[in-house]
């Protein structure tokens, strides 16, 4: 029975006061059925009177309705239908009345009232209500605990009478089918087909790599861009090797696969490590990033020149005078276009604002050439827009105040279509219209911190809108495309009911941050229907060899295509076969006796992976004598000396052996053993296999139970299956001990204790057996294990415990209990042999010293000089563990909100002992020198009170400064946003600096000591391209007034030591915080002086990173694609 927990699904039963009859249909629904923001398809009601109620059966239906065009009626449970006491409860359901005869694949999206009310007073009633999406596996859904019996027999506060009256009552149903445009509303998604459903198929997420994904199905959905990936030769390239190979087939298999793709290969051909994949990064450059490895790969190829002509345009930012003749203007290519979203109300908004235009007047003149200052109009305009047109919203921006990257959230509407025309320059050519179709939507749902993306697309004019969510593609509503998606309150601030709060919170951090549009005249080409020569021949299934048919290729990487293409046929065939088949797990003797764990085998367990059993695909209508026979001679027995035991899932959630399969039904098929012996079992028949010992003899000694027996050695702290026995019901647990003692070999008067292990109590626990009570009085039945261990005195089990061991089965039980998988990586190296990836076992009852001891023991390390931090769910460092909390592994594994299959913890392996550390500081500063270029990096071990001077001083015996210089030091941080210096005065505390911090220290020149009052100290920083794309270290300068750029310029290449060559690629931008436009490049005749500096203005210094430390935002690491 598919209960509906009361607490996820619709709150408990309300007893209303406000005054609705249940007769006032319409009335009713609206005050107790929240509209769930769907299309009604029907809306009936359905009263069915009952009498007689203490009379009635325990399970009883109403007559048939219909709605929707299905056919529903209530199902009744007048006494309750759950674990609690009988006669407690009601329980009550909405029910699909013939589902065997509705049409194979159906559902129904359903939400309803259930209502148990007075017939004379329609105003007393319960009521209670949900919605669900019907189907076969799940064609009842309501309430198991609706009412307690004695509620509705008596009088509530204020009503004059109770709800069932004279044991009579009304029970209703109010019934909304909804309508389900999408086929998928409420889906489980339990065997659902991504291929099927909408042709395409999902990407493997490899830990944090949806942001990866989104962009991937994005660029694969261009058809155009394919097509050119497609051209770029790689028939002698090796998949992990060359980036344009891995892509081509990461693209072939989404065309060709009905599976999800896995990336791995991909990855591994960027030059990821394991770590770097597991980090989200930034869509834009990886986007930037991967096209320009790309369009360098295309070069002398046929596909030379797609990406420009795909996805560049060209803008002109321009200074023109107002009262003169003068302009001063740069064009400049551009492959997206960043947008502002704070104070924006839509996408014409921020167009709008991008190409504004700001007025140069008052004490901002412009000095223009031959004309002196003069009032200037000064701006961007678009010159061309590219067919296919990526728009970056800004939802990541820099807090100037709070020092950090901020998530913006506020609501941002973008059209299925928008006219951009009227932000060209005069001069564009408007021979088609300038018209764009949405094309795609990548969505980031979450904070700054991590989160989820997913992108939604249009594949061409005649496929709907799908969602790419990983591994799974859904239809969506244009709803869920827009509206869902522009971020902000939701929309008529009410939240969809039954849902629990967090989709509440997540739906305000869910928005578009990348939008994807394609000209409307340029959509037939851009998403030209694929044709089978598209697809390179090397990538292509078979090879043909003239006359004598097909054959597999020669080339590696084809044969290993062609394999999997098998291999995912085969799968498919099974999937769509599924239906017919069930899966049986047999454990064995052997595999009970290298089982460490609870029950005979692991199945369920959340902790810990299920037990590796011999499995087998088994027709539903097999028969059992076919199935034996494919058993026995899997497992090499005669058919005869083997017996197959049907396991359970007791009441206490252990899994054991409950009785034997008959061996004299011919009709008996394994379907029918799965529904009728194994009743709590869902998918899967799990099945013991007891050998006969004399075939002659098959019978069970009459009176007997199956007993199976584990030994726990103390000395190894090991627990082993060793078999099973025959026991007499009535004989006395004592009489084992001659039993085991002959099985292991030992001599008959070893002395043992014997414990029950989780027999009917609760799974887990394990208690002493007392020698002298029989079987039965001790409560031991089919299927129960009994732990041993030999008995030693009180000294020898002190020993033990003393070594940290456990000394008896309860404590080993406890810890088996308790047992969580952890993942040690290297916080800092790359993974090699002396940092390597591993996994130990722990209790979450273990603390820090024993788990810092065993991964000493494990890195062969002083477990004193280990130090470990935390990880965020996306595996990014979290925060440092102090060892003289001594937390236990409890603690320091939570709070985990995502609960993650395995906890990952970072370790580094220190020179000196953490103690030390703990009263003193370790600090990196890093040494920029004279000019500005990061020389050194030099570690630091000092006491916390010491002082950023003292830190200055010591690094001064470790650089060399300028002989002829100022011979001072500037300590500082770089700010978050990568632009500016954050000085220390010197005086504080290093053991205040907060943690994780990276440090930076430079000389200070000269000219900076020198300057007067009149000149200005500016702050100046790297970028490439981008203003966000910051690299290097930004350091400060002198301007100094009424020097001309080009002066200024001479000075800059002295302070920052660069070549003439190299020097003369650099471009030169002034950035206004304030306003948040676009750089605006300066000049050789202009005079930076005459800019009125605020505070965060800074001047940029525009050229290729070659430094590798790219800053994208929030202190991430730079993308790096290598093959």
């Amino acid at each position: 029975m598919d209960a509906l927990d009361e607490k996820a699904n619709g709150g408990p039963p309300m007893e209303v006061e406000e005054i609705v009859s249940v007769h006032d249909h319409e009335a009713f629904a609206a005050k107790h059925m929240p509209d769930l923001g769907h299309e009604v398809k029907d809306f009936q009601v359905f009263t069915w009177r009952l009498t007689n109620w203490k009379k009635l059966e325990k399970k009883i239906t109403s007559p048939e309705f219909e709605c929707g065009g299905h056919k529903w009626r209530i199902l009744l449970f007048p006494f309750g239908n759950s674990n609690a006491p009988p006669n407690d409860t009601v329980s009550v359901y909405l029910d699909y009345a013939d589902p065997k005869r509705a049409p194979e694949g159906w559902h129904a999206c359903a939400q309803f009232a259930l209502v148990i009310s007075n017939i004379h007073d329609p105003t007393i009633y319960t009521v209670s209500h949900a919605h669900h999406r019907f189907i076969a596996e799940e064609c009842d859904w309501g309430f198991t605990r609706f009412s307690e019996l004695r509620k509705l027999f008596s009088v509530q506060d204020g009503h004059s009478r109770p709800t069932i009256e004279d044991e009579s009552a009304d029970v209703s149903v109010f019934v909304r089918v909804l309508e389900d445009p999408t086929g998928v509303l409420w889906h489980n998604f339990v065997n659902y087909d991504s291929k099927k459903e909408t042709g395409y198929v999902g990407l493997k997420n490899q830990g944090a790599t949806c942001y990866m994904n989104s962009l991937l199905q994005s660029l694969y959905c261009t058809r155009y861009f394919r097509k050119a990936v497609y051209q770029i030769p790689t028939e002698d390239d090796h998949p992990t090797e060359s980036v344009p190979l891995a892509l081509q087939r990461v693209f072939y298999h989404l065309q060709t696969s009905d599976q999800p793709v896995g990336t791995t290969e991909l990855t591994k051909s960027f030059g990821w490590k394991s770590l770097d994949s597991f980090l989200q990064h930034d869509v834009q450059e990886f986007n930037r990033v991967l096209q320009d490895k790309l369009e360098s790969k295309m070069k002398g190829t046929k596909a030379e020149g797609a990406i420009q002509k795909l996805f560049v345009g060209k803008m002109k930012s321009y200074i023109k005078c107002v009262n003169v003749d003068f302009e001063s203007s740069r064009i400049e290519e551009f492959n997206d276009i960043q947008l502002n979203v704070k104070g924006m109300k839509n996408l014409y908004e921020s167009f709008k604002d991008y190409v504004a235009v700001e007025t140069l007047d008052g004490e901002n003149k412009y000095m223009a050439e031959g004309y002196g200052l003069q009032e200037a109009k000064k701006g961007i305009i678009f010159q061309s827009f590219p067919p296919v047109l990526h728009l970056q919203l800004k939802r990541f921006e820099y807090d100037i105040q709070r020092d950090t990257m901020v998530k913006i959230n506020d609501r941002h509407e973008f059209p299925f279509e928008i006219d951009l025309n009227e932000f060209l320059d005069e001069t564009a050519d408007r021979s088609q219209p300038w018209v764009y179709k949405l094309h795609g939507v990548l969505v980031h749902s979450g904070d700054l911190h991590g989160g989820h993306y997913f992108a939604l697309i249009k594949p061409d004019r005649e496929t709907r809108w799908l969602k790419f969510d990983d591994d799974r593609v859904t239809p969506v509503t244009d709803r869920e495309v827009l509206e869902e998606n522009y971020g902000g309150e939701v929309m008529n601030g009410m939240v969809p009911p039954m849902q629990r709060n967090q989709v509440r919170a997540m739906k305000r951090f869910t928005n578009a941050y990348m939008l994807v549009y394609i000209r409307e005249s340029a959509i037939d080409e851009v998403l030209a229907p694929w044709k089978d020569e598209d697809t390179p021949a090397h990538l292509s299934r078979y090879t043909f060899k003239g006359l004598d048919g097909i054959s597999l290729s020669h080339d590696p990487s084809e044969r290993r295509l062609e394999e999997e293409r098998l291999q995912m046929e085969a799968k498919k065939r099974e999937r769509e076969e599924q239906h017919l088949y069930l899966t049986a797990k047999v454990i064995t003797d052997q595999t009970f006796s290298e089982h460490e764990g609870f029950d005979l085998a692991t199945f369920d367990e959340r902790n810990w992976p299920a037990t590796d059993l011999p499995s087998f695909r088994v027709l539903k209508n097999e028969p059992y004598s076919t199935f034996k026979s494919r058993v026995a001679q899997h497992f090499n027995y005669p058919e005869n000396q083997i017996r197959l035991w049907v396991l359970v899932n007791r009441q206490n959630k252990t899994v054991r052996p409950d009785t034997h399969i008959p061996e004299n039904e011919p009709q008996l098929t394994v379907e029918a053993i799965r529904n009728t012996m194994a009743v709590r079992q869902q998918n899967d028949l799990r099945l013991y296999l007891d050998i006969i010992p004399d075939p002659s003899h098959p019978e069970i000694p009459p009176g007997s139970i199956m007993i199976f027996l584990k030994h726990f050695d103390i000395a190894n702290q090991k627990l082993t299956g060793v078999g099973k026995v025959y026991v007499p019901r009535a004989s006395k647990v004592s009489d084992l001990i001659p039993i085991i003692n002959e099985r292991m070999r030992w001599t008959p008067d070893t002395p043992l204790k014997l414990y029950e292990a989780g027999g009917e109590i609760k799974p887990g626990m394990i208690e002493l057996m007392k020698p002298k009570l029989t079987f039965t009085q001790s409560e031991i039945q089919d299927g129960d294990i009994i732990c041993f261990q030999v008995d030693m005195n009180e000294k020898e089990l002190h020993d033990f415990e003393a070594q940290g061991m456990y000394s008896n089965p309860v404590q080993y039980y406890d810890f088996l209990q308790n047992r969580v998988m952890i993942l040690f990586k290297p916080k800092f190296e790359e993974t090699d042999q002396d940092h390597p990836e591993f996994h130990l076992t722990l209790s979450k009852k273990q603390n820090y010293d024993v788990m810092s001891a065993k991964v000493g023991e494990r890195l062969n390390w002083d477990p004193i000089k280990l130090r470990f931090t935390t990880t965020h769910s996306n595996g990014t460092p979290k925060s440092v563990l102090k060892r003289s909390l001594n937390q236990s592994i409890q603690e320091i594994m939570s709070p985990t909100y995502v609960n993650p299959q395995t906890t990952v913890i970072l370790y580094e392996k220190l020179d000196v002992s953490i103690v030390e550390l703990e009263t003193k500081r370790s600090l990196k500063v890093i040494w920029t020198g004279i000019h500005n270029k990061e020389e050194s990096a030099h570690p630091f071990l000092l006491p916390k009170t010491s002082s950023v001077h003292d830190l200055a001083v010591e690094l001064a015996k470790q650089i060399k400064l300028t002989p002829t210089g100022t011979g001072k030091i500037r300590i500082f941080e770089v700010s978050k946003d990568g632009k500016t210096q954050k000085e220390f005065t010197g005086s504080e505390m290093i053991g205040n600096i907060p943690d994780p911090v990276e440090l930076y220290a430079e000389e200070i020149p000269q000219e900076e000591l020198e300057a007067d009052d009149a000149d200005k100290v500016i702050s100046v920083f790297h970028f490439s391209k981008e203003v966000s794309r910051t690299h290097g270290v930004p350091f400060r300068f002198v301007v100094k007034p009424g020097e001309k750029f080009s002066e200024t310029k001479k000075r800059l290449q002295a302070r920052i030591g660069v070549s003439d060559k190299d020097f003369a690629k650099y471009r030169f931008a002034l950035i206004q915080a304030a306003t948040f436009k676009q750089p605006s490049y300066i000049e050789d005749e202009d005079t930076i002086y005459d800019h009125k500096f605020a505070p965060e203005d800074v001047l940029g210094l525009d050229h290729v990173d070659k430094s590798g430390k790219t800053r994208t935002g929030a202190g991430e690491k730079a993308i790096v694609i290598r093959g």
